[in-house]
C-alpha cells in the first residue's frame, strides 16, 4: 500500500479511536416519557386507587424534581425537552395544523449525544413532525420506531393500527410487530441497549409511550376488570394502562441489572402535560388538567435516578424547574461536547441533583397553552415564581400557602404583578420572531424517497386529523407547503383514502379484522379512534383538481379509480403551495384531498428515479 494511503488509514484509524475513547466511560442515557399521565397518577403521590409499584421504587431511589413544569399539551412539551428551550421559541405552539413540527434548525437531545459517540434510539411517539427534515431520523436518531407522528389513528398512522397487533413505521418503513404497542416499543427499547453493549457503544434511548393517551385499547378485555370495580370504565383502562406501562418500567429496569449496566445508566421519568382522566378522582389537590395553566395542567412527575453518578437517592429537589433544564443537565451529568453553540432557556440542575445545599437562585419560567394562528400575548399563559404563578394576566397565586389555587391576590400584590409582566416582556421578544411561520416539507430527497402528505398537517383552525374524522368525509379544503430537492417532474398521487385502506375514491373501505383490541365499551374489530366502518361516508367524487404553486391541472377519476395521478415540474429554491381537492360531476369542490403522496419522477435529463 502507497505511503499516503498508510497515512490516511493511519489518520482515519486515530480519529475513530480518539471517538471511542470520548465516548468511553460515560453514562448511559434513558428517558421515558408517558403520554397524558398527570402528576396525580401515581400512587407515591397518594393516588389511592392505581397501582404503579415500579414507579413508586423508581420514586424511592431517585432524585425527584417536585415543582417540575411541562407544557400544558404534548408537542410543545416534547419541543421544550429536546432543546432546553421554550416551545414558542423553536415554533411548536400546537398538536396539528402544523404547529406541531420542530425546526430542523434547532439541536435536539440526540444531536447532542449522537455527536459525543452515543447510539440513539427513539421508541414511540414523536409528535414533532412526520415529513424530511422533521422526522426522527432526520434529527440525531439512528434508529426510530414509532406508529403515527401524533398518535395511534392520526391521519399519518396506518390505517389499521389499534395499538395491539400493529404495523409501525422502523426507520421510516412500515413493518408488522404482534403485542401491545408498548410492549413493543419496550422490547425493542431493551435490544437496542444489548446491541449497544455489544458494540462497546453508550446509548441515549427516548422512550416515548403514546398510552394511556385515548384511544386507550388492551389486548386482553378482562385485564381492566379489578379497576372497574373502583372506577368508570373508562377510567379503568387508562388506570390499567399505566400499570401495564409501570410493568414493563420493572422489566426494563431487571434487564440492565442483569446486564450490568444499571449503575451507569441515568434514568428519567416524566409525563407530558397535566393529568386527563384520573383528575376525576385524584389530582395531588391541585387545579385544574391537562389544556390548562393552573398546575394540574402542566406540573408533572420528574425523577432522575444514576447510581454511579453521585446524586442524592430518595431525595426531592423542590426549587421550581422545567423540561427545559433536562437537556442542559444531561450536558453537564454526561460531560458532552456540544457540535455548536446554544442559547438555552434552561439551566443545568447538576448542583441541586448531588448536593441538597446547593444555591437555585430564583428565576421566572413561563407555560403557554397557544393554539392560535396568531399568537396573542397572555393567551392561555403562566408566569412562575418558586412562590407566585400569574395565570392568563388576571390572576396572581401564592402557591406556596394556596397550592390549590383557590384564592386570587392579584390585587394585594401588584409588585409581584408588575415583576412578573416585566419578565413576560423579556420571555414574548425572544420567543415570538417568526413563530406561526408555515413549514415546509422536503420532497425529492434521496433520504426520503416519497413524501406522503396528510391533512393534520392542513394549516387550519378545524383540520381532520385523525382517520375517523375524515372518514366522515368533512368538507374541509387546506394546502400544504413543499420544497424539491432536486429538479425534475414529480408525481402527485391524491387519494380520498390511504393506500393501505386499498378503496375507491368514491367508495369506502371494506374492512375484515380479527378482534385483537378492546377498550371501555367492547371489542374494536374496526377500530378508528373510536368510529367502525358504518360512520364511512361515501364522496360522489368525480374528479380530482391538483394545484401546486402556479400550476392546476384537472382530472377524471376512473372506473373503480383508487386514485388520481399527476406529473408537474418543480424546480429547486422554490416554495410550492400544494392544494388537492376532490370535484363534484359539476365541478363544485366536495372536499380537500386529504391525502397526497409526492415523489420524483424523472431527472432534468430524462433519467427515471
Amino acid at each position: 500500500m502507497p505511503r499516503l494511503q498508510l497515512s490516511i488509514l493511519a489518520a482515519c484509524l486515530f480519529v475513530c479511536a480518539q471517538t471511542l475513547v470520548a465516548a468511553a466511560g460515560k453514562p448511559n442515557v434513558i428517558v421515558i416519557i408517558v403520554d397524558d399521565m398527570g402528576y396525580g397518577d401515581i400512587a407515591a403521590h397518594g393516588n389511592p386507587v392505581l397501582q404503579t409499584p415500579q414507579l413508586d421504587r423508581l420514586h424511592a431511589e431517585s432524585v425527584r424534581l417536585t415543582d417540575f413544569h411541562v407544557d400544558p399539551t404534548c408537542s410543545p412539551t416534547r419541543a421544550a425537552l429536546m432543546t432546553g428551550k421554550y416551545s414558542h421559541r423553536v415554533k411548536v405552539w400546537h398538536t396539528i395544523a402544523g404547529g406541531n413540527h420542530l425546526r430542523a434548525s434547532e439541536l435536539t437531545m440526540a444531536d447532542a449525544f449522537h455527536a459525543n459517540g452515543y447510539r440513539t434510539g427513539m421508541f414511540g411517539k414523536w409528535h414533532l413532525g412526520s415529513n424530511l427534515p422533521y422526522r426522527p431520523m432526520d434529527r440525531g436518531f439512528d434508529e426510530w420506531l414509532g406508529q403515527g407522528d401524533g398518535g395511534t389513528g392520526t391521519t399519518d398512522d396506518y390505517f389499521f393500527n389499534d395499538r395491539v397487533n400493529d404495523h409501525f413505521l422502523h426507520n421510516g418503513e412500515w413493518k408488522k410487530r404482534d403485542g401491545w404497542a408498548e410492549d413493543v416499543f419496550f422490547n425493542s427499547a431493551m435490544d437496542f441497549i444489548r446491541s449497544s453493549k455489544r458494540a462497546e457503544k453508550p446509548f441515549f434511548i427516548y422512550l416515548s409511550t403514546y398510552s394511556p393517551h385515548h384511544p386507550i385499547t388492551l389486548a386482553n378485555p378482562g385485564a381492566a376488570d379489578e379497576y372497574k370495580r373502583k372506577v368508570d370504565a373508562e377510567t379503568a383502562f387508562f388506570f390499567t394502562a399505566i400499570e401495564k406501562i409501570d410493568a414493563q418500567i420493572g422489566r426494563l429496569r431487571a434487564m440492565l441489572a442483569e446486564e450490568k449496566l444499571e449503575r451507569d445508566t441515568i434514568l428519567i421519568f416524566l409525563t407530558d402535560n397535566g393529568g386527563t382522566l384520573g383528575v376525576k378522582y385524584f389530582n395531588a389537590g391541585m387545579r385544574g388538567q391537562k389544556n390548562g395553566v393552573h398546575d394540574g395542567g402542566h406540573r408533572s412527575p420528574c425523577f432522575i435516578r444514576w447510581p454511579a453518578g453521585g446524586l442524592r437517592h430518595g431525595a426531592d429537589v423542590t426549587s421550581l424547574t422545567a423540561h427545559i433544564d433536562l437537556l442542559p443537565t444531561l450536558v453537564e451529568l454526561c460531560g458532552l461536547k456540544l457540535p455548536r453553540i446554544v442559547d438555552f432557556d434552561g439551566r443545568s440542575l447538576g448542583a441541586q441533583l448531588r448536593d441538597a445545599k446547593a444555591a437555585s437562585p430564583d428565576r421566572t419560567l413561563f407555560v403557554e397553552r397557544q393554539r392560535t394562528f396568531k399568537s396573542e400575548k397572555w393567551s392561555g399563559a403562566v408566569g412562575m415564581t418558586s412562590r407566585w404563578r400569574l395565570v392568563n394576566n388576571m390572576e396572581l397565586f401564592d402557591i406556596k400557602q394556596d397550592p390549590g389555587q383557590t384564592n386570587n391576590v392579584f390585587a394585594d400584590h401588584p409588585d409581584v404583578v408588575a415583576s412578573i409582566r416585566r419578565n413576560f416582556e423579556t420571555y414574548w421578544t425572544k420567543v415570538s420572531l417568526g413563530d406561526r411561520d408555515r413549514v415546509e416539507f422536503i420532497v425529492g430527497d434521496v433520504r426520503d424517497p416519497e413524501t406522503f402528505l396528510h391533512a393534520s398537517d392542513w394549516h387550519l383552525s378545524e383540520v381532520p386529523w385523525q382517520h375517523a374524522r375524515i372518514a366522515s368525509g368533512p368538507s374541509i379544503v387546506g394546502d400544504w407547503r413543499i420544497r424539491a430537492a432536486r429538479t425534475g417532474t414529480y408525481r402527485f398521487e391524491v387519494r380520498r383514502w390511504p393506500r393501505e385502506a386499498d378503496a375507491e375514491i368514491a367508495g369506502r373501505p371494506v374492512i375484515q379484522k380479527t378482534v385483537d383490541a378492546w377498550d371501555a365499551k367492547g371489542p374494536k374489530p374496526d377500530l378508528l379512534y373510536g368510529n367502525d366502518r358504518t360512520t364511512f361516508k361515501k364522496l360522489p367524487v368525480t374528479s380530482v383538481r391538483l394545484t401546486v404553486g402556479g400550476q392546476t391541472q384537472t382530472s377524471a377519476v376512473g372506473s373503480g379509480g383508487k386514485e388520481v395521478s399527476f406529473d408537474l415540474q418543480l424546480e429547486t429554491d422554490h416554495s410550492y403551495p400544494v392544494k388537492a381537492e376532490l370535484l363534484d360531476s359539476s365541478e363544485k369542490v366536495i372536499a380537500g384531498g386529504y391525502y397526497v403522496y409526492c415523489r420524483m419522477q424523472t431527472a432534468p435529463d430524462g433519467r427515471k428515479k
